[in-house]
């Protein structure tokens, strides 16, 4: 059997060849396969809707019926623009092509400009193992300068049983949608005013600064000072440390007196500064430069999606300097301090190897460098990887650190990066046992990436209920009636003295009423109270997928929630 992603890649093409008939006078964009399927962009002449979907479909299944071969050869560019002459998205690609042969593919009668690989012929295609799921609006190349096009996207697998599978998780993941969640649960909302940029709620901000102060305690104890740099610089900064270059169409620019300023897209060159401020010693090193930073990035507006892509990003960041003989000891630490990280949320991590990209800055031998220490690290410390070549940094190879979740979803998170570049452009340097200056090393490193994205993971990972240290709320108090109310709020206030956040229910409504909110709100525990409750110092349990589980005393509810809270347990 052809691998899955020459399937799904010849699937675009049929896919074309199909909208092709159905609509005549198409104008052809690009068809790759993509994680779990496929896609191709058209300039339609009348509007496609997803209506029209099953039409489409069904004409892919009578193209596969036929057993129509895929031919490939080589031609020249001047004979590739005569062949194209009538498809503009395909002239611009082949006047930008440097080989003087381009490769297309034909099947049926259908021509496209390809590198392939495809199947030899549509009989290697399941017919019943892809589906067509929907048209989005894709600008030409991704930039809002061209023009808009349809871009109709499916789904491919190796078997018809595959995708069932997953179209029953994608049923799942829209249950756990967190744009859904976060709106029932009141924890943050968008709004046109601010594209792209979070409304934190109160309860949203109580996920949040636990957040933080788990990762503040963490940090502390690996020795890492906290820092803070401006949120807008003079462009300068960028220019310097080369993300002028290789980012400018990522930066929010704006002028102010005549120069022009940047809304901080990454924390990295901010960070420099404050080591350069004042002479380092050998003896300084390792410097731990920790930072929980506001940054903006000009996300195209298109590609905004809830709390997973934003323009105002809260960046979990460090930068550790280093001498290069302390490489080896600084990496090791920090893989083994983001598997322990991990471990908390439930999450076991997947570690990737990234290479130098086509468009990387600096001396290809300091890279040559980095690369081996940081692939040295992952060997070192028996971890199993997969190298992602081309994938790195422009200034650095990279670790990155990949977790599932529960809808078997795969997440780059944390990522640690080794740079020999940005010290040399900012002139940094510490001073040796013998006087002399020497270059330090900037291992870049986040955990949780962004605390926007992070969130949103964790929302669609536990369907909303969050494990009840993270939890906004993580009690309620119904008293029965009226005349419990009392000892309802004295209960409260004996949580809350305590630090857990606690609310007593004491609206006129029943009880049951307020447990059916209580579990749609996703509450880890609903203390239900009265007459017998009063006078046996106790309260009534119902925990979060458990439900009632008993009568327990004041006290040893307290002793459980608390120690539930400390040791971060998850249930």
């Amino acid at each position: 059997m052809q691998p899955i992603e020459t399937i799904r890649h010849s699937l675009s093409h049929i896919m074309a060849a199909a909208v092709r008939e159905i609509y005549p006078g198409t104008k052809f964009g690009i068809g790759p396969d993509i994680e779990n399927g496929f896609y191709y962009d058209f300039d339609l002449k009348q509007k496609a809707t997803p209506e029209d979907l099953p039409k489409i479909e069904q004409k892919m299944k009578e193209i596969i019926k036929e057993n129509i071969a895929f031919k490939n050869k080589k031609i020249t560019k001047k004979e590739a623009s005569r062949l194209f002459k009538n498809q503009p998205y395909k002239l611009e690609l082949i006047k930008e092509l440097k080989e003087k042969e381009v490769g297309i593919y034909q099947n049926g009668d259908f021509i496209d400009l390809c590198k392939g690989p495809h199947v030899k012929s549509s009989k290697e295609i399941p017919s019943d193992a892809f589906k067509l799921t929907k048209l989005a609006g894709a600008y030409w190349r991704g930039s809002e300068k061209n023009k808009m096009l349809t871009r109709i996207y499916g789904l491919a697998f190796a078997s018809k049983k595959e995708l069932e599978d997953y179209l029953k998780l994608q049923e799942e993941a829209e249950k756990r949608d967190h744009r859904k969640i976060g709106n029932i649960l009141d924890l943050y909302s968008f709004n046109e005013i601010a594209p792209g940029a979070t409304f934190w709620h109160p309860k949203g901000m109580a996920i949040i600064k636990e957040l933080e102060s788990y990762w503040r305690k963490e940090h502390e104890k690996m020795g890492y000072l906290e820092t803070s740099t401006p949120i807008m610089v003079k462009k300068e900064l960028y220019e310097k440390s080369g993300h002028w270059e290789h980012y400018k169409e990522n930066i929010f620019t704006l002028e102010v007196e005549k120069e022009i300023f940047c809304l901080k897209p990454m924390n990295c060159p901010g960070s420099t500064l404050i080591y350069s401020n004042k002479i380092r010693s050998y003896k300084d090193l390792p410097l731990r430069l920790s930072e929980i930073g506001n940054l903006h990035r000009n996300e195209l507006s298109g590609t905004l999606s809830g709390l997973f892509r934003v323009r105002q990003i809260t960046m979990d960041d460090a930068h550790i300097y280093c001498r290069p003989d302390q490489i080896q000891e600084e990496i090791k630490n920090l893989l083994k301090f983001i598997k322990d990280f991990y471990k908390i949320f439930g999450f076991e991590p997947d570690f990737k190897f990234a290479t130098r990209p086509d468009n990387f800055m600096g001396d290809p031998k300091l890279w040559s460098k980095a690369e081996k220490a940081l692939e040295f690290s992952l060997q070192e410390n028996k971890l199993k990887y997969e190298t992602k070549l081309k994938d790195g940094a422009f200034y650095g190879p990279k670790i990155d650190i990949h977790i599932t979740d529960a809808l078997k979803r795969s997440w780059q998170m944390a990522t640690i990066q080794l740079d020999f570049q940005t010290p040399e452009k900012f002139k940094l340097f510490y001073i040796d046992q013998k006087g002399t200056k020497n270059i330090p090393v900037i291992i870049h490193r986040a955990i949780f990436g962004s605390f926007e994205r992070f969130l949103g993971i964790l929302i669609e990972h536990y369907a909303g209920a969050l494990p009840l240290w993270l939890s906004p709320v993580q009690a309620w108090v119904l008293p029965i009636g009226s005349e419990h109310r009392k000892y309802a709020e004295e209960i409260q206030k004996q949580l809350k003295a305590l630090g857990v956040r606690v609310e007593a229910k004491t609206e006129a409504e029943t009880v049951s009423k307020k447990i059916r909110e209580g579990e749609i709100q996703k509450i880890p525990y609903i203390l239900v109270v009265g007459e017998r409750e009063i006078k046996a110092n106790s309260v009534r349990v119902r925990q979060r997928q458990k439900g009632d589980i008993g009568e327990v005393s004041l006290d040893k509810f307290i002793e459980r929630i608390n120690k539930e809270i400390v040791e971060k347990i998850i249930f």
